[in-house]
């Protein structure tokens, strides 16, 4: 039966402003790319792999419909501003629910991305 999730992948068109794109303003660092270079994976250091990739033949980047990854983050107002700073496009700006705030980004290929921090994990 199902063990955990192994990665979320998603699609993009141009794989060298992909992998800019995350490493820029994330911070993420490459721990598996493909010797083609059409796959690249990032390990999260509290768990999953995140992957971008080429491969996914016929599926496009989309910030409305399919699957989304929601990415844990320590500080969301400090990142939200830097986000801005770089001229990231918000789908949703910070909103609140009972126990989280989120707020919903469009990466560089047109993937939403949910960046979420838990209420009492605020510092």
């Amino acid at each position: 039966m199902l063990q955990k999730v192994a990665f979320t992948m998603y699609p993009v068109l141009d794989i060298n402003r992909a992998k800019n794109f995350y490493e820029k303003n994330f911070g993420l660092i490459p721990t598996k790319v493909s010797d083609n270079g059409s796959w690249i994976e990032y390990d999260l250091p509290g768990g999953g792999c995140f992957a971008i990739t080429t491969l996914a033949e016929g599926v496009q980047p989309s910030a409305n419909s399919g699957g989304s990854i929601a990415f844990e983050v320590e500080d969301l107002d400090t990142l939200t501003k830097q986000l801005k700073e770089n001229d990231v496009k918000f789908k949703l700006d910070i909103f609140a629910s009972p126990v989280c705030r989120m707020a919903v980004i469009v990466d560089s290929e047109g993937n939403a991305i949910t960046l979420h921090q838990l209420k009492h994990n605020k510092s």
